[in-house]
């Protein structure tokens, strides 16, 4: 018997997260636009909870608990190269296009990106446009900009 899937919210720098899952893995992350109503909380989500707040202190670069997003074969395989993207790096629609054998699926590599159910976990804010712009992102530009430059190698640090 399947266990009902349960919620967490989590306050970050850039909004509340909410975090759904079950025994076999985290099924979706995502960020609200409304205050939240109070969750159960359960062993599975409070881990995932733990290692998002260790990534926004920047103490963690890769995440440990199950995962379960929710999707086709086709949007699998795409989240699946996400996880391929290392930290602090980006790769172009363009590029992952081609190492998932046919740079003309580029739109519904975009597509399946715009899809990922797995904010932050499944990094689809490490993709960009091939000049380099930052292009599409379900939780805004604005997040997207603030992902990349947190991961950024080249963080400026404060002198005072």
């Amino acid at each position: 018997m399947k266990k009902a899937n349960n919620k967490y919210h989590l306050s970050t720098p850039i909004g509340t997260a909410l975090i759904e899952g079950n025994e076999n893995g985290i099924e979706k992350i995502s960020i609200l636009s409304e205050a939240p109503q109070p969750l159960i909380q359960d062993q599975e989500l409070l881990e995932a909870g733990q290692q998002l707040e260790s990534y926004f202190k920047g103490e963690l670069q890769e995440f440990t608990f199950p995962i379960q997003p929710q999707g086709t074969d086709f949007q699998q395989r795409v989240w699946k190269a996400l996880l391929t993207i290392p930290y602090g790096k980006t790769m172009s629609y363009l590029e992952l296009s081609k190492q998932l054998g046919d740079p003309k699926a580029i739109r519904a590599v975009a597509s399946a990106n715009g899809k990922n159910p797995l904010w932050i976990i499944v990094p689809c804010h490490r993709v960009i446009g091939s000049d380099g712009s930052l292009t599409g992102y379900a939780g805004g530009l604005w997040r997207k900009k603030w992902l990349l430059e947190h991961e950024s190698p080249a963080k400026q640090q404060s002198l005072f």
